[in-house]
């Protein structure tokens, strides 16, 4: 009888009682749909960062071929539309370099400072308050920062108020309002960071005696810190390739910029007003636009390569 018993239904199962149907089979189907889709959806990425770098590449090649390499990248005079051409971008590098640092120096410590306060220092109900808030700024048109910095920061906080020595754009007001234009990313970016450090790694620093302070830096900001250099290359990303800020804020003479004051072309500012040129498509100085935006994109490719190497090097299992 025991050995029926256990044929039928195994040990400890009644013989009588229906099966539970499986559902396994019918899961089958929507598993494979949802794998299909995740699929296509990976390819179409591939496939638009295959068709960006060809319509880049395509033209910069027919670019390269009439001017070297070396002049295109050492050079330090940038006027493709002049009758004595010349295609040095090193000014459009400087004056990108200029608002890029700028930006950094005022999102970094304000990014994580409200990244700490929002993780380390503020209750529930004020993070559901400040949190939104900060966000926002995330949502305003960059071309609203632009004519902030313009009409604001350039004429009215330089000019009138600080009456400093500068024209009518300038670097550092694009820098400045650049940067303000990022601390959201940074700060939420960050906060999400600290926020998934485990609960118990602040008690245990707070059982040893630690403040709350001490705790933020010594224990949850170095264990967060994959997720903080994450946040910090993408504003870095941002900031590189932000357009209408510097189009509109930083001016539109190619100089090499040896002061924050002085007003430069930045690579995304050139070819926001060149493409909206008379330049003949096919053209040498058409072909200029996908020559800067080639540079542009390996300059951010290279960039997150970097933060990919640095993320998987400090990243922090739990």
């Amino acid at each position: 009888m025991t050995s029926t018993t256990a044929r039928k239904g195994g040990p400890g199962i009644d013989p009588g009682r229906p099966a539970v149907p499986s559902l396994r089979g019918r899961a089958r189907p929507v598993e494979a749909l949802i794998r299909f889709v995740l699929r296509v959806a990976a390819a179409i990425t591939v496939v638009t960062t295959i068709g960006i770098v060809v319509a880049l590449l395509v033209p910069s090649l027919g670019f390269f071929a009439e001017v070297p390499l070396t002049d295109f990248l050492f050079g330090d005079r940038w006027a493709p539309r002049f009758a004595e051409a010349s295609f040095g971008v090193l000014p459009l590098v400087t004056a990108t370099a200029w608002t890029t640092v700028i930006a950094l120096l005022v999102a970094v410590p304000f990014g994580l400072g409200a990244a700490i306060l929002l993780s380390e220092y503020a209750s529930a109900s004020l993070r559901r308050i400040l949190k939104p808030l900060l966000e926002i700024l995330a949502g305003v048109p960059t071309v609203v920062y632009g004519f902030f910095a313009l009409q604001f920061v350039q004429s009215t906080v330089f000019r009138d108020w600080l009456q400093l020595p500068t024209g009518a754009f300038s670097v550092l007001a694009a820098g400045l309002v650049m940067g303000v234009m990022i601390i959201p990313t940074i700060a939420s970016i960050s906060e999400d960071a600290m926020s998934a450090v485990p609960q118990s790694l602040r008690q245990g620093s707070a059982a040893l005696g630690a403040n709350r302070m001490q705790t933020t830096m010594r224990v949850v900001f170095p264990a967060a810190i994959s997720g903080i250099i994450a946040a910090i290359v993408l504003g870095i990303s941002r900031a590189v390739g932000e357009t209408m800020i510097v189009a509109i804020a930083a001016g539109n003479q190619a100089q090499i910029v040896t002061d924050p004051l002085q007003q430069g072309q930045t690579m995304t500012g050139f070819i926001a007003n060149a493409a909206l040129g008379d330049s003949r498509v096919g053209s040498l100085e058409y072909d200029t636009l996908f020559a800067v935006g080639l540079l542009l994109f390996c300059m951010t490719l290279i960039i997150n390569a970097i933060s990919i190497a640095l993320v998987r090097r400090f990243r922090e299992a739990y």
